[in-house]
Protein backbone atom coordinates (compact mmCIF):
# COMPACT_ATOMS: atom_id res chain seq x y z
CA UNK A 1 0.00 0.00 0.00
CA UNK A 2 1.38 2.95 -0.85
CA UNK A 3 0.03 6.89 -1.06
CA UNK A 4 0.59 8.22 -4.77
CA UNK A 5 -0.35 11.78 -4.55
CA UNK A 6 -3.61 14.09 -2.42
CA UNK A 7 -5.13 15.82 -4.86
CA UNK A 8 -7.61 18.63 -4.69
CA UNK A 9 -6.55 19.98 -1.34
CA UNK A 10 -8.25 22.65 -0.28
CA UNK A 11 -7.90 24.14 3.11
CA UNK A 12 -11.21 25.11 5.26
CA UNK A 13 -11.43 28.74 7.04
CA UNK A 14 -10.82 28.13 10.81
CA UNK A 15 -10.84 31.29 12.73
CA UNK A 16 -8.33 29.40 15.41
CA UNK A 17 -4.48 30.41 14.23
CA UNK A 18 -3.38 27.33 15.27
CA UNK A 19 -5.24 24.93 14.01
CA UNK A 20 -5.38 24.39 10.41
CA UNK A 21 -8.16 22.17 8.88
CA UNK A 22 -8.02 20.63 5.35
CA UNK A 23 -9.69 18.34 2.87
CA UNK A 24 -8.96 16.62 -0.12
CA UNK A 25 -8.91 13.61 -2.46
CA UNK A 26 -6.21 10.71 -1.78
CA UNK A 27 -5.08 8.46 -4.67
CA UNK A 28 -4.13 5.18 -2.68
CA UNK A 29 -2.42 1.94 -4.38
CA UNK A 30 -3.41 -0.96 -2.81
CA UNK A 31 -2.47 -4.32 -4.68
CA UNK A 32 -1.72 -2.76 -7.63
CA UNK A 33 -5.40 -1.22 -8.22
CA UNK A 34 -5.73 2.50 -7.34
CA UNK A 35 -8.64 4.33 -4.97
CA UNK A 36 -9.58 7.36 -4.39
CA UNK A 37 -10.86 8.17 -0.84
CA UNK A 38 -12.09 11.39 0.70
CA UNK A 39 -10.03 12.88 3.71
CA UNK A 40 -10.03 16.03 6.08
CA UNK A 41 -7.52 16.14 7.80
CA UNK A 42 -6.24 18.85 11.12
CA UNK A 43 -2.74 19.82 11.72
CA UNK A 44 -2.90 21.33 15.27
CA UNK A 45 0.18 23.54 16.90
CA UNK A 46 0.67 22.75 20.35
CA UNK A 47 1.64 25.27 22.51
CA UNK A 48 5.73 23.76 23.28
CA UNK A 49 5.79 23.67 19.19
CA UNK A 50 5.07 20.44 17.80
CA UNK A 51 2.66 19.37 15.26
CA UNK A 52 -0.17 17.14 15.73
CA UNK A 53 -1.96 15.53 12.75
CA UNK A 54 -5.27 14.05 13.18
CA UNK A 55 -7.02 12.56 10.05
CA UNK A 56 -10.85 11.18 9.14
CA UNK A 57 -11.66 9.26 6.37
CA UNK A 58 -14.99 10.31 5.02
CA UNK A 59 -15.26 7.06 2.35
CA UNK A 60 -14.85 3.15 4.10
CA UNK A 61 -12.20 1.14 2.63
CA UNK A 62 -11.51 -2.45 2.18
CA UNK A 63 -8.17 -2.39 4.12
CA UNK A 64 -6.33 -1.70 7.66
CA UNK A 65 -6.97 1.72 8.83
CA UNK A 66 -3.96 1.43 11.05
CA UNK A 67 -1.09 1.57 8.57
CA UNK A 68 -3.44 3.49 5.50
CA UNK A 69 -3.76 6.42 8.22
CA UNK A 70 0.11 5.98 9.34
CA UNK A 71 0.85 6.65 5.79
CA UNK A 72 -1.34 9.49 5.05
CA UNK A 73 -0.03 11.06 8.44
CA UNK A 74 3.69 10.98 6.65
CA UNK A 75 2.09 12.08 3.04
CA UNK A 76 0.70 14.72 5.00
CA UNK A 77 3.49 16.11 7.07
CA UNK A 78 5.79 15.94 4.19
CA UNK A 79 4.13 17.90 2.17
CA UNK A 80 3.44 20.78 5.13
CA UNK A 81 7.51 20.70 5.81
CA UNK A 82 7.76 21.46 1.85
CA UNK A 83 5.11 23.95 2.16
CA UNK A 84 2.95 22.20 -0.47
CA UNK A 85 -0.18 22.50 1.74
CA UNK A 86 -2.58 25.32 0.41
CA UNK A 87 -2.11 28.57 2.18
Amino acid sequence: MTIVEIKDMVRKDVPIYYRRVYTGNAVVEIAGKKENMRTDWTIETTPLGTKETTIVLADKIDYPLLPLIKELKKKIEYLDSEGKLPL
